[in-house]
This record gives structure tokens, C-alpha cells and sequence, in this order.
């Protein structure tokens, strides 16, 4: 029988629901059970596709072309699974009375939208054939427009029985420093308003920055009618990838598996402990320089700097991660010279994808640095077409190669708009999406990485490099080394005349794992190192 378990958020957002979700799901794979995580997003957008960066963080893409929450990068991180669409919901999805879903009826919140959300939970349960899934409800208890997922889950929880659904709810512990102390009411006042929804909380985990005493669980465990060993702790910790340790020490496994009336199987965590051991090691540091211009929320960039480290483990070094605004170093002035310094201490250079034209000029900058200077450098979807600019200008000589993304008007378009996407003005979902293949070239930097000639890799992008101008750049020694079989279109740019310059129209980091870092990072790294 399927198992469902439901992570909840209280007393404010960013908790990390994300994380909790993810780390019970990789401590019951590690059990030896078969998980998949859902995200169920309450706000009316279809997808975070088209959400600002600076609001919404980075939109991870599944390999079958979903536009999707960061948190959907976490679970598959966590927990080493590829999900699809249907592990990505959000009301706007929900509310689907214009495609005649509900034709002839009275639409209700209850008993149609309700009936609508636990559908698309129980397909994506047995879509994936797993034992359990693990599904967050975004945003915080008492929002207005979590209410209906809330009633869901209360529904579900009814039907299925009370060992087959559990609830999960995770809470904050604020401190007040002028009377040195944690604060519990906030964590009651909070289980009190999901109780308001009809749920009582199974498991409570307390986010606290600083220590949370035994009295404190205790006093939560009295108020919120639950035992004192399901108060869990939830610290602070140096790094996101010790919550599942931290969280098996008071033994949440074994209380899951006894709700819902499973076997309790140890968790094998022995290179997940390694992995942390290595994390929290005195290892070399080594700076890497990450090229973007959403620098006032790293989240937008996430799954990069998750790639980075996760490479530099594995090469037994450290990585500093240099943040670097695009945009700052376009000018001229003091505020550009600090950031060109933090460049030029930087062992190696990765330039970000984006949209816009905001910080173009300074990311081209950037490739011009890295080429001359034999600095290595991976650019990832933009940051490939900057690459290829960047040669076109400074090498070719032409001077107003640009993308019509840019400038629609230009001479010299190095990159262009797909041939699919012209007439396309719908913006939500119309990209290139999801998984494509790759033919690489033997000898080359990127065949050397993957050791395969047929590669995979996931997609978000409309823009591409113009053809017409390969014979020219590979005159001149940058080089298309990875092709799409079917179209012909380039998906790996590499410089010959450098010591590791690539540069790929696909997003690598969605595929980097903790323990198994993907292989362009892994040898950009490796390369950084030497």
C-alpha cells in the first residue's frame, strides 16, 4: 500500500521545508524503500518559468522539460532520482475550468479543486511505482492560498487511513537576544493554526540558530500533543548536506516507519557520512569565479554553486565560491575595478546563464579575460553564446557580432533565434525544454569528461549559435565539439588553443549529484586545481 507522508512550514517562510523534505526522502532511500518528492506550489502561475529570479530563485528543469521550483533540484540531489512534471503542481495547474475539466458543474473549492489536488498526488505516487511519497506543501500554515492543499491532505489523510498518510511540520525557534532566549509560542501558535485545517502534526522539526535546550522540546511536545521523541531538533548546521545525519540521530526513520506501520530498516549512510567528513575537513580552498547578474539572490543560481562544490570535494579542495556581477563590471569606476580584482584571484571562471541584456557586455568582458589570460573557463547556455561572441569580436575581427536577443538588428548575428521559435510570442514554456542528446568529438575536452561519445543533458533556452559561422571560428581554433544529432545544432563550444575552455548551450548542473559531481565540473575543477 502506498505511504504518504506531508511536509508543512510554519511561523514564516524559508525555513527550509526543501531540505527537510529532501533529507527524509534520502534517509528512507538509504532504508532501502523506493521514494519520489512532490512539490505542491500555492501561488496562480502555471509553473515558475517565467517568475523573476530575484523572487522566485533559479527554475530547475526536468529531464521531460518542466519548468520548476529550486526545490525540485534538492529532492533530486537528495535523494539521486530523476523526477518529472507531475512531481511539480501549482494552484494555477489546479484551476482548470477553461479546458472544460469541470464541464457542466458548479466549480467549488470543495469538492473539485480539493478533489483535483489529491488526483495529481496519488498519480504521481503511482506514476513513479514507489512505496512512499513525500510530498511539501509550499509557502506557510495560515496563507490563504495553501488552504485548499491543506484540505486536500486532511482528505486524503481520511481516505487512505492513519497509517498510510503522516504529517510533518517544521517550525522556527526564534531567539531573542536581550533575554537570551528561545521562544516555543511561535512553533505552538503554528501547530494551532494547522490544527485549525484539521491536521495534527506527527513529527514537529524546530529551526533554531542557536541550541534548542531539552526543556524547549519538551514544552513544544506538551503543548502540541505529541511525544517528546518526535520533537526533532533542526540546527543550523556548515553545510545543507548534514540535515539527514542530524535528523537520523534522533532516530526519524524509525519513528516514520513505525507511523505508517513499515518495517524499520537502517539507513546506510556510509558515503553520505564520507562525503560529510571530506565537507568538514581543513581541505585547500581554491576560488572559483561565478559570472552572473542576479547577485542580490545566489539562489538563482543554485544548482551551480552546488555543482562547484560538490566538484571540488570530489578533487579534495574546497571551493570558494567569488561571486561576480556582470554588471558591475561594465563601468568605470572603483565599484568595477573591486569586482575585476575578485575575478583576477579566481582560478577559475564560470560564466551563468540569464535572460536580457542587462550585463552582457561585462560577462563578454569576462570570456575575453579567461581566453587570453588561459584562465579556465565553462560557460553554461548564455555563457556559451557569450564565448562565441566574444571570438567572433576579439579574434574574427567582427565587430558587431551580437545575438538578436540583443540586438535584433545586428550584422553579425553569432546567435540567433531558433527556427522553431520564430513566431513564438508566448513566453511560458515555449524554450527549448528538457532532455536532449549530444554527439561528442572524439579528442576533444567535453569527450575526455564524460568518456562517451552519446550524451544526455537538459535544456532552457531559445537562443542558438548560428552555423553559418562554424567554419569561420573553427579557422581560427573554437571548435564545435558536441552536436545535436538530429537538428545539427551545436551544443559544445571548445576553444584548441586553451587549456580548458568550454563552453555548453545545455545547463550541466541539473544533473550534478553530492556524491557522483557531473562531468564538466568535476574536470573544470580538476583543471582549476593544476
Amino acid at each position: 500500500m502506498l505511504k504518504y507522508i506531508f511536509v508543512t512550514g510554519g511561523v514564516c517562510s524559508g525555513l527550509g521545508k526543501g531540505i527537510a523534505a529532501s533529507s527524509i526522502g534520502m534517509l528512507l532511500k538509504s532504508a532501502g524503500y523506493k521514494v519520489v518528492i512532490q512539490k505542491m506550489d500555492p501561488y496562480l502561475n502555471i509553473d515558475p518559468g517565467t517568475m523573476n529570479p530575484y523572487q522566485h530563485g533559479e527554475v530547475f528543469v526536468t529531464h521531460d522539460g518542466a519548468e520548476t521550483d529550486l526545490d525540485l533540484g534538492h529532492y533530486e540531489r537528495f535523494i539521486d532520482e530523476e523526477l518529472s512534471a507531475i512531481s511539480s503542481i501549482s494552484t494555477g495547474q489546479i484551476y482548470r475550468e477553461r479546458s472544460g475539466d469541470f464541464l457542466g458543474k458548479t466549480i467549488q473549492i470543495i469538492p473539485h479543486i480539493t478533489n483535483a489536488i489529491k488526483d495529481s498526488i496519488r498519480k504521481c505516487a503511482k506514476k513513479s511505482r514507489v512505496d512512499i511519497l513525500i510530498c511539501e506543501i509550499g509557502g506557510t500554515v495560515g496563507d490563504i492560498e495553501g488552504e485548499p492543499f491543506l484540505e486536500a491532505a486532511r482528505q486524503l489523510h481520511n481516505e487512505e487511513g492513519h497509517h498510510s498518510v503522516m504529517f510533518i511540520h517544521l517550525v522556527l525557534l526564534p531567539y531573542l537576544r536581550n533575554s537570551d532566549e528561545l521562544k516555543t509560542k511561535p512553533a505552538q501558535a503554528s501547530v494551532r493554526e494547522l490544527r485549525r485545517s484539521g491536521i495534527n502534526a506527527d513529527i514537529i522539526l524546530c529551526r533554531a540558530d542557536e541550541k534548542i535546550a531539552k526543556n524547549h522540546l519538551e514544552k513544544i511536545a506538551l503543548f502540541c500533543d505529541v511525544s517528546v521523541a518526535a520533537v526533532v531538533p533542526a540546527p543550523t548546521v556548515n553545510s545543507i548536506y548534514e540535515v539527514p545525519v542530524n535528523f537520523e540521530n534522533y532516530k526519524i526513520t524509525k519513528l516514520i516507519t513505525k507511523h505508517l506501520d513499515l518495517s524499520y530498516r537502517k539507513p546506510n549512510l556510509k558515503e553520505w557520512n564520507r562525503f560529510i567528513k571530506k565537507i568538514n575537513s581543513k581541505l585547500p580552498v581554491i576560488n572559483i569565479a561565478l559570472v552572473g547578474k542576479y547577485m542580490e539572490l545566489k539562489d538563482a543560481y543554485l544548482s551551480v554553486a552546488e555543482s562547484v562544490k560538490s566538484a571540488a570535494y570530489f578533487n579534495n579542495f574546497s571551493a570558494n565560491l567569488v561571486w561576480i556581477n556582470s554588471d558591475k563590471l561594465e563601468a568605470d569606476n572603483k565599484f568595477a575595478e573591486k569586482e575585476w580584482d575578485k575575478l583576477k584571484n579566481a582560478k577559475g571562471v564560470i560564466v551563468m546563464g540569464g535572460f536580457g541584456k542587462r550585463g552582457i557586455e561585462g560577462k563578454i568582458a569576462v570570456a575575453k579575460y579567461a581566453r587570453e589570460n588561459k584562465v579556465p573557463y565553462l560557460g553554461i547556455c548564455l555563457g556559451m553564446q557569450i564565448a562565441a561572441i566574444e571570438f567572433a569580436r576579439n579574434v574574427l575581427g567582427l565587430k558587431n557580432a551580437n545575438s538578436t536577443e540583443f540586438d535584433n538588428k545586428t550584422t553579425q548575428p553569432i546567435i540567433y533565434l531558433m527556427p522553431d521559435q520564430r513566431g513564438i510570442y508566448k513566453k511560458g514554456g515555449t524554450m527549448r525544454l528538457g532532455d536532449y542528446d549530444c554527439i561528442l568529438r572524439e579528442g576533444s575536452k567535453s569527450f575526455a569528461a564524460y568518456r562517451n561519445k552519446k550524451i544526455v543533458e537538459r535544456h532552457r533556452h531559445r537562443y542558438e549559435f548560428n552555423s553559418a559561422y562554424e567554419k569561420k571560428l573553427e579557422a581560427k581554433g573554437m571548435v564545435v565539439t558536441g552536436r545535436n544529432p538530429r537538428s545539427g545544432l551545436c551544443e559544445i563550444l571548445e576553444n584548441i588553443n586553451h587549456p580548458w575552455f568550454v563552453g555548453v548551450q545545455f545547463h550541466p548542473e541539473f544533473k550534478s549529484q553530492p556524491l557522483a559531481p557531473h562531468p564538466l565540473f568535476r574536470e573544470f575543477i580538476k583543471v582549476c586545481v593544476k
